[in-house]
Formats: structure tokens, C-alpha cells, sequence
């Protein structure tokens, strides 16, 4: 007779899959129902494990408006820039794909690889740069689509950035195969991610305004050091993003807008579990919670 004890946290899995496998066989059981049994099992998975289960339900839920880069905060390339102003945007942004856009953003030309330049610069005789020789086909899809449908499309078409237009077919923002992913496994960092002392970053709004780039995760102490402001910490919160939730009761939507201390915080992206970046400009008006802008 074997009399060793089996493993707490094995065993502790095996029988929430046993649970969820008898639900199963008794009764199909809901999204949320396997959310409610993924959240029971403290001590059983790790937090990274439940967080993973959880998101590849919610990505068959959740809707390309929710997790897009809104067009705001597109990092774009214009059809008549010069090789070095191109250079420029690719270097400063680190990304590796890029809408080329025509007259104005709803003319998206084609997508850019930064890889692809590499030809032209390979090439012994340099002659002057045509976009065009360089331009991939755009995917476009509708802000309503689901990201599982959409990580298939992605899977099957071979392309890792999709532009994202609104009802009336204009453009509203733009989505990477990253993205989706992120919605999966968490936030995926790599080199050219915002270290920690670069969660505030200069930018502009949709009409060329300086604002700032703020992630909501920035602390309210270094938020009020980089602006030299006061904005009051809560037991309930100690970051940007909660005090913007706390002002809202709830988690905000994406575009949202809350007024609060001086500044105008507006949500460029998000999702149904968190909040990740903000767009904030000093304001002189008094405390006010608005809807979606």
C-alpha cells in the first residue's frame, strides 16, 4: 500500500478538470461557468495559468473596437516622405510594420515592412525610392469583428496587421497579431517597449495638440513628480489607471473620458480586464466625468 501523500497541487488540477469534465458530461456549461470554476481554483493554478484560460475564453467575446490602436496613436508613413524622414519614423518608433497612408489616414496605401527597405538599400544603384515597389496588400477589417475570428484570418493570411474602419468606412485604428496574442498570454515587452522610467511620453492628439502618452499602470507619485501636481493617492488605488477608474465607479471604455485634479484623461486603449494607456492634457476646468467623446 502506498501511503505517500499525492501531490497537493496536482492533485488539486486533476480535480478541477474532473469537475469541469463531469459539468461537461451532465450539461454543456457556459463561458462564464468555466470562468467561475477558473477562478475557484486558488492554490491549484498559478495566477499566469488562470490569467492565460481566462483570456482565451474572453477572446472569442471580445470585439476588434475594444483592444485596437485607436487612430490617434497610429504610427503611419506618408506616401511623399523623403527616405530619411522615413528612416526617422522607423527608428524612433521601433515598430516593424507601418500603414502608408495617402492625403489624410483614411487613404491607407498599403502596409510597409521595415524589412523591406533593406532591398532598396541592398540595391548597388540607389535610385530614387518608389513606395509603391514596397507595399504589401492591407487587410481591413470592421471594428465589430471577434479576435479569435480575426487571429484565425492572421494565422491563415500570413499578415500580422489589420486596419480597423468604422461603419461609414473610415478608419478608426489599427490592430497586430501582438495585440491579440497579449489578449491571451498578458503583455508581451520587448526592446523597444517603454522601460519603467518611460511610462509618460510626449505625443499629440488627433488634431496635432501636444498631450501625453501616459500608461495606466504610471504610479500617482511619478505622475505628480513629472507634472509637479497633487494628485491624492486612495487605499483602493496608487495608480493612474485606478484613479481613473475610481472616478468612473467602474472600468472605463475605450475613448472615454474623466476630468479630474487639472487634467482631461482619455482612454486610447483598453480592454474588458484593464485599462493600458491614457492621453492627458492640463485642463482648467473643474472636476468632470464625461461619456465616450
Amino acid at each position: 500500500m502506498n501511503d505517500k501523500p499525492p501531490s497537493s497541487n496536482g492533485s488539486g488540477k486533476i480535480g478541477v478538470f474532473r469537475r469541469m469534465l463531469r459539468a461537461i458530461r451532465a450539461e454543456p456549461l457556459s463561458r462564464d461557468d468555466i470562468q467561475e470554476i477558473l477562478q475557484d481554483t486558488d492554490g491549484v493554478l498559478e495566477p499566469d495559468e488562470k490569467e492565460m484560460l481566462s483570456g482565451v475564453l474572453e477572446v472569442s467575446e471580445t470585439q476588434v473596437r475594444e483592444v485596437m490602436v485607436p487612430r490617434s496613436q497610429m504610427v503611419v508613413i506618408e506616401k511623399d516622405m523623403s527616405v530619411k524622414q522615413m528612416l526617422e519614423v522607423i527608428i524612433e518608433s521601433g515598430h516593424s510594420r507601418f500603414p502608408v497612408v495617402g492625403e489624410d489616414r483614411d487613404q491607407i496605401l498599403g502596409i510597409l515592412l521595415a524589412k523591406d527597405l533593406l532591398r532598396y538599400f541592398g540595391d548597388s544603384e540607389q535610385k530614387e525610392l518608389r513606395i509603391s515597389d514596397y507595399l504589401r496588400p492591407v487587410s481591413v477589417i470592421p471594428e465589430s469583428k471577434r479576435l479569435n475570428a480575426l487571429l484565425k484570418e492572421f494565422r491563415d493570411s500570413h499578415n500580422h496587421m489589420a486596419i480597423v474602419v468604422d461603419e461609414y468606412g473610415g478608419v478608426s485604428g489599427l490592430l497586430t497579431i501582438e495585440d491579440v496574442l497579449e489578449e491571451i498570454v498578458g503583455e508581451i515587452d520587448d526592446e523597444h517597449d517603454p522601460e519603467e522610467s518611460d511610462y509618460i511620453e510626449p505625443s499629440t492628439d488627433e488634431v496635432g495638440r501636444p498631450c501625453f502618452a501616459v500608461r495606466a499602470l504610471t504610479r500617482i507619485e511619478d505622475f505628480n513628480e513629472f507634472f509637479g501636481c497633487e494628485l491624492t493617492e486612495e487605499e483602493d488605488f496608487d495608480t493612474i489607471g485606478g484613479l481613473v477608474m475610481a472616478e468612473l465607479g467602474r472600468l472605463p471604455r475605450l475613448g472615454e473620458t474623466v476630468r479630474h485634479g487639472g487634467f482631461e484623461f482619455v482612454v486610447t486603449r483598453a480592454d474588458r480586464r484593464r485599462i493600458e494607456m491614457l492621453q492627458v492634457k492640463r485642463i482648467a476646468e473643474e472636476p468632470v466625468v464625461s461619456q465616450i467623446s
